[in-house]
């Protein structure tokens, strides 16, 4: 029992004691009262009545009527006058019941009406002796009224006095609720403060607790400075402060092989033109801010799916994600290299290379790469900011004409309508080789009888016709299903505009509500790069899941999340570390410094940190070496056969 309810239940148990021996006492105070005010009447009346009997001189019959008229005409339980020598003369007796007053009442209060006596005599002789006895039943209604308008008057000021003290713990109990909210907060890696409350001992709790919190979130932000640090020693280039070609390499890799990614892209060769002369005549220091001024124009370029990285000296490299015309996009590039670099002098050149890839016949990094740098070859024959694209390449047939785009977009809708679509399951695993979850990858049977095709022939159309809410639900739906069937945890990918929906949100709540245990088997991701982009969106909907038993987190991650500002308020339960930050982890320090530091941050979170696509054995021991929880990809596929 909480000590708010303990507070509580003893502050209603003082206040009915309090009520009931207040009532007690008032009513057997009022019960003595009465009894009291009764005796006395009963002798005063006696000793009238005796006067009255005095003055008939022993007349019999005088004396019984005198004794007959006051017994009828007042509220007489007895009356009896008694003869000198014992004998009765006279005596009447009438009961009476009381109205109102219950019997349980009666029991427990009784009203005895104490007789009253009184010598009759003529002059100095004695007649006798008279006894009066008033009825109790009307006093014992009086007694019963009076109390109950006393118990209903202090039931009310009970109630009015529980009622403020209600009030007044309410009040002492915000700051308390604060204050546990704070604590639960710092648990799930959350760091909050809390306002000071007025009370001297309250305010010196919260005090003490805002200032641990200040001082766990400053020392979790300067691990996360460190940790960046280390991400730009292992991942970039110290000039520009882009991906280094190791690195970017790797995440055109990811890129190309990405299921979930876009199916068509362009990648795009800038070099600089005598690079060793610009040293020699510009110097060293204007040389790299000409390399600067490249970099900033390709970070800044627009478009969706950017990546962008400096493979040697001169060479720099962007690859753009979607449809799109290469050849505007060469030439425009090419222009914003010119514009940026003439206040370097004439003598700064770069020339563009680019060549299209499409998924279906595009699988190696290194051949696009061999086919821009002939692309780029061709330019630097072309004179100053040329340009040149490689046409060699096969698009599917939704990207060439909007009648082929209307044409799958049918073929989308009939298949979300059919439901054709599958889950493809793919095991994380921790070192022992138990199954943490499933993570699962919608597939859709475009054409009856066809093959389920991956996200990347159908994602750019889903995305353009606004369909993911309806897919993201799809597969949902499929995930809870092989829950409920088999009782094995699965994760399931979102699409930011899924989560920016309020008709989907509401949906997932109710189909979330229907099976708790499904629901606490349920794993929901979201893409880094997209979530921190909207990141309230992403709390919001984090404090919406989360209660329901859902786990959520972050997938192809580690590139800004440690530059992103309070990261622990997201309410993380798992991240998954991008691929791309990961290969040769077993070959390179750097790369493994900083995967220890960023495991060793997420775990303060705190937060399961996963390794997406690893392929070598090795890579993995190392990875659990530095305290990765579990991981995924071809070779934890393996180890699950």
């Amino acid at each position: 029992m909480s000590l708010m309810r303990q507070i509580g239940l003893l502050m209603v148990a003082v206040l009915l004691l309090a009520l009931v021996g207040a009532v007690g006492v008032n009513v057997r105070a009022a019960r003595d009262t009465l009894e009291a005010q009764l005796r006395v009447k009963n002798s005063d009346n006696a000793q009238i009545l005796a006067l009255a009997l005095s003055q008939q001189r022993d007349d019999a019959r005088l004396m019984e009527l005198l004794l007959s008229a006051q017994f009828d005409t007042g509220f007489y339980q007895r009356v009896r006058l008694v003869s000198a020598d014992g004998d009765t003369v006279f005596d009447r007796h009438a009961e009476v019941q009381p109205q109102h007053a219950p019997a349980w009442f009666i029991a427990w209060l009784p009203i005895e009406s104490i007789p009253g006596v009184a010598q009759v005599s003529d002059g100095w002789r004695a007649l006798g002796r008279v006894e009066v006895v008033s009825q109790a039943a009307y006093t014992q209604d009086e007694l019963w009224r009076g109390g109950s308008r006393s118990a209903m008057l202090l039931l009310f000021l009970g109630v009015l006095a529980i009622a403020v003290a209600a009030a007044g713990v309410h009040r002492i109990r915000k700051p308390l609720d604060a204050t546990v909210a704070q604590a639960n907060a710092l648990v799930e890696g959350r760091y909050l403060t809390v306002k000071e409350p007025r009370a001297p001992e309250l305010r010196r709790v919260a005090r003490a607790m805002n200032g641990m919190v200040e001082r766990v979130r400053r020392l979790f932000e300067s691990q996360a400075a460190q940790v960046e640090q280390l991400r730009r020693v292992a991942h970039e280039d110290g000039v520009t402060a882009l991906p280094h070609r190791a690195h970017f390499m790797q995440r055109l890799t990811t890129m190309l092989g990405d299921d979930g990614g876009a199916s068509t892209g362009s990648l795009y060769l800038i070099r600089v033109a005598d690079l060793a002369g610009l040293n020699r005549e510009l110097g060293r220091g204007t040389a790299d801010g000409v390399l600067r001024c490249v970099a900033d124009v390709l970070r800044n370029w627009p478009g969706e799916g950017l990546l962008a990285g400096r493979l040697n000296g001169a060479d720099f490299a962007l690859a753009l994600a979607g449809e799109g015309s290469t050849h505007q996009s060469a030439s425009a590039l090419a222009d914003a290299l010119r514009s940026a670099l003439t206040s370097f002098g004439d003598q700064v050149v770069a020339h563009v290379g680019a060549a299209q890839w499409a998924r279906s016949s595009e699988r190696e990094a290194g051949h696009l790469l061999s086919r821009a740098d002939l692309a780029l070859a061709s330019a630097e024959s072309g004179g100053p900011f040329a340009s040149r694209v490689d046409a060699a390449t096969e698009f599917p047939d939704f990207v060439g004409t909007r009648a082929g785009q209307e044409l799958w977009r049918l073929r989308l809708q009939e298949a979300l309508s059919a439901q054709r679509a599958r889950l493809i399951a793919y095991p994380v695993i921790d070192r022992r080789g138990t199954l943490l979850h499933y993570e699962c990858l919608l597939r859709l049977q475009l054409d009856i009888d066809g093959a389920f095709e991956p996200a990347s022939r159908w994602l750019p159309l889903a995305t353009r016709g606004r369909l993911m809410p309806t897919l993201d639900l799809l597969a949902l739906q499929l995930a809870l299903t092989q829950i409920a069937a088999d009782g094995r945890a699965r994760a399931v990918n979102l699409a930011l505009p899924s989560i920016a929906d309020g008709g989907f949100a509401a949906r997932l709540g109710s189909l979330l509500a229907r099976d708790a245990r499904a629901a606490s088997l349920l794993w929901l991701e979201v893409d880094e790069g997209a979530a921190l982009g909207q990141i309230e969106l992403v709390r919001a909907f984090s404090a919406m899941v989360r209660p329901l038993g859902v786990r959520f987190g972050l997938e192809h991650a580690g590139h800004v999340l440690h530059r992103t500002a309070r990261p622990y308020e997201l309410g993380l339960d798992y991240v998954k570390l991008d691929a791309a930050l990961l290969r040769g982890v077993s070959s390179d320090d750097s790369v493994r410094r900083f995967v220890a530091s960023g495991v060793a941050l997420l775990h303060a979170l705190p937060a399961i940190v996963c390794a997406e696509g690893i392929d070598d054995g090795t890579d993995a021991q190392v990875l659990w070496d530095c305290n990765v929880d579990a991981v995924t990809g071809p070779w934890a596929s393996k180890q699950r056969v």
